[in-house]
């Protein structure tokens, strides 16, 4: 079933007019014409169930009316080229991204992250992550070695991540395509995995093809409608700073993403 926004009209307007109405949301003449009465009873409805408020019927909202019984978001997946990619990346080996996009793309899928906001949202996150296009491990800096201390010293002690003394900084840095750090986070998503893999034993299995992308749709999936959200108001620095928790990388995250929107195709 396609998506219903603003401005279109029909049968199925007029069937999802009659499911607000029967879940307590007004939108004004059941006319079949989706105008500004019906967008604002389906933004209620949308807030009321935990759904992104876009005041667009896609097949989440709609089958949470009960209008459709497949709540499968349009794969944009398959219309992600390595031409495309190297567009978003310009300054990254064309080899590098036709060796890892698939496996990127095949996690997005098999996690259900495969909607085009997703896609866009996980291949600048690599840019601003790994720009190489390789699920790198964490290098040293200002940020997590002292000037005269051992590597990663600056993380042994990080409660936060929960590390407990040397050798937990260098152990637990950050790898991948997101940059997984702190043995709290290597714990948790470990046993995530498809398959399951003990990261917190094994910790450099992070930094390999398969893990590195199935870490990357696991920590992106865990905020998807906030991620959404940011996006849908045009705020770049909010999406980064769900993955990141600050503004490091939104320069590459903003170019690559906004130069993914102007060529990735759209679907209704």
């Amino acid at each position: 079933m396609k998506t219903l926004k603003r401005g279109m009209t029909g049968a199925t307007v007029t069937e999802m007019q009659r499911a607000l109405l029967h879940k307590g949301f007004d939108p004004g003449l059941v006319d079949g014409a989706f105008g500004g009465g019906t967008e604002a009873a389906l933004l209620a409805f949308q807030r009321s169930e935990g759904l992104l408020p876009d005041g667009v019927a896609g097949p989440r909202t709609l089958t949470a009316l009960g209008v459709s019984d497949d709540p499968t978001l349009p794969d944009a997946t398959g219309t992600v080229t390595v031409e495309m990619v190297s567009q978003m990346f310009p300054f990254t080996a064309i080899c590098n991204i036709k060796a890892q996009l698939p496996f990127v793309l095949a996690a997005l899928k098999e996690r259900g992250l495969h909607d085009r906001t997703m896609v866009l949202m996980a291949l600048a996150t690599i840019r601003a992550e790994a720009e190489p296009f390789l699920p790198v491990e964490e290098g040293r800096s200002k940020f997590n070695s002292s000037p005269n201390g051992h590597p990663f010293d600056l993380y042994d002690n990080r409660r936060d991540l929960g590390n407990r003394g040397r050798p937990d900084g260098d152990r637990y840095k950050g790898r991948g395509f997101v940059q997984l750090t702190g043995r709290d986070n290597y714990r948790r998503y470990g046993p995530q995995l498809r398959p399951a893999v003990d990261l917190e034993a094994r910790p450099k299995l992070g930094a390999s093809s398969a893990v590195a992308a199935d870490l990357l749709a696991l920590f992106l999936g865990d905020r998807e409608m906030q991620i959404k959200d940011a996006l849908l108001h045009d705020n770049l620095m909010a999406a980064r700073r769900l993955v990141n928790g600050g503004s490091h990388g939104l320069a590459p995250f903003s170019d690559a993403y906004r130069r993914g929107d102007a060529i990735l195709p759209r679907s209704i």
